[in-house]
């Protein structure tokens, strides 16, 4: 796995010093390709352990760091303010990754997204810009869903129902793609919080009981069928080349 420069003149409005990180399929390829977006804190080793998942079951994934330009303390809010706009650095930084998997001769020319919490938001909102698939956790909806997600690619996504910080996100994100007419998969799971997915509690260590108390913790069983939708949408819209 390897840490890629993904800054050049290429990729105006963008993080002077954006990084990725690369998990690789075995094999030669060509391979389906999935841009993958943090949580809020950061490309952690939770982080890439999720995209050497994805490398695992044979997809190029580019793991991008939003906040390349000074970590989390220093990118956190103006990304979080990107995300509740609409615009901004990180999807400029999103679309390198999209265009480097795209120029790098490796992909079939299918390209995925998935994002996990603040990722999960940030997914939604380019669904629509030129990805064959997108997969969706735990992720806050636009302010105006039918608005923003409005000729939006196939999407899959995995909700928690104990999760309080996104009461009743799933089924409006469920209305939101039916009247769109949009294909998708939205499934809300019984007792699982958030980053239900996490293969490991995050965050700093003393937070981390007051985390648990707001069901914000992993949950190894509701993660094997979240994992297993993905692998499956993918499989159904990026495995076929173009």
């Amino acid at each position: 796995m390897t840490i890629i420069d993904l800054s050049g003149p290429g990729t105006p409005g963008g993080s002077r010093n954006l990084r990725g990180y690369l998990a690789e399929p075995a094999g030669t390829g060509p391979f389906p390709a999935v841009v993958m977006i943090h949580e809020a804190f950061g490309l952690n080793d939770i982080a890439r352990r999720q995209a050497d998942r994805l490398a695992a079951a044979g997809y190029l994934t580019l793991a991008v760091d939003l906040f390349s330009d000074g970590g989390a303390r220093r990118c956190l809010v103006s990304t979080m303010r990107s995300l509740l706009s609409g615009s901004g650095k990180a999807f400029a930084d999103l679309a390198a990754a999209r265009d480097w998997l795209e120029e790098s001769g490796r992909t079939n020319g299918k390209i995925g997204v998935i994002g996990f919490c603040m990722g999960g938001g940030f997914a939604l909102l380019i669904a629509k810009d030129g990805f064959d698939a997108a997969a969706v956790n735990y992720g806050r909806l636009p302010r105006n869903p039918e608005e923003a997600l409005l000729g939006a690619c196939p999407v899959v996504g995995n909700f928690g129902k104990a999760d309080r910080s996104l009461p009743g996100a799933a089924a409006k994100l469920e209305t939101a793609l039916d009247k769109l007419g949009i294909e998708h998969d939205i499934k809300e799971f019984d007792g699982a919080g958030h980053a239900f997915m996490n293969d490991a509690e995050e965050g700093p260590r003393l937070l981390r009981p007051l985390f648990r108390v707001m069901g914000v913790k992993p949950d190894p069983e509701a993660a094997v069928e979240a994992w297993q939708r993905i692998e499956d949408h993918f499989a159904r819209h990026l495995r076929t080349r173009t």
